[in-house]
């Protein structure tokens, strides 16, 4: 059986400042560094080896994964359905004026608020069904292997409710999924 974990990329400028990023490939902030070498280090000496590590396309993942990976000398292979969603016209925007901006259409937990729908913006329907193409690519390209994900919080999020066969709904109710974090599905 194929043992998936999931890590989420370090702060970056938009965490920082407040933004909505999706497909934005803004570099991680110097703490984002730190985070990645910390979760680097703390991977090394607590997990066994990664038979591959997987990243999303924007550096602030595969700079993260780099870190990793960079501890027992392995690859980084690039995934491009491991990109965040697509914020559409969101993108940039500060998280504070979700609400406003959705007229309301939005789902919140106790960290996040959600958006549900917006033009241009990748549904969460559409983002279940892409994580579900990723899990099924990973089991059938990994059979018996540990593979690490490296990506974001809305398609870790998604990847962990495929993972956990869920709702996309029940998917965003689970803790926040935080910057470096790493879940074992």
């Amino acid at each position: 059986m194929t043992k998936i974990f999931l890590c989420r990329h370090g702060q970056d400028e938009d965490n920082s400042n407040g933004l909505l990023n999706g497909h934005r490939n803004t570099p991680l902030t110097e703490l984002g560094r730190q985070q990645a070498e910390q979760v680097a280090d703390k991977i090394a000496t607590t997990l066994p080896p990664f038979d591959v590590i997987l990243s999303s396309p924007l550096q602030r993942a595969h700079n993260t994964a780099l870190a990793i990976a960079s501890r027992r000398d392995q690859n980084v292979i690039v995934e491009p359905m491991l990109i965040e969603r697509d914020f559409g016209v969101f993108t940039g925007k500060p998280i504070a004026d979700i609400v406003e901006l959705c007229k309301g259409d939005v789902l919140k937990t106790d960290r996040v608020t959600y958006f549900l729908s917006g033009e241009g913006s990748e549904t969460f329907d559409v983002l279940y069904q892409r994580a579900t193409d990723v899990v099924a690519k990973v089991r059938d390209s990994y059979k018996d292997k540990t593979v690490l994900l490296v990506c974001h919080g809305d398609i870790g999020k998604m990847i962990l409710a495929v993972c956990k066969e869920i709702t996309w709904k029940e998917g965003l109710m689970y803790p926040y999924f935080a910057n470096t974090e790493v879940i074992e599905l």
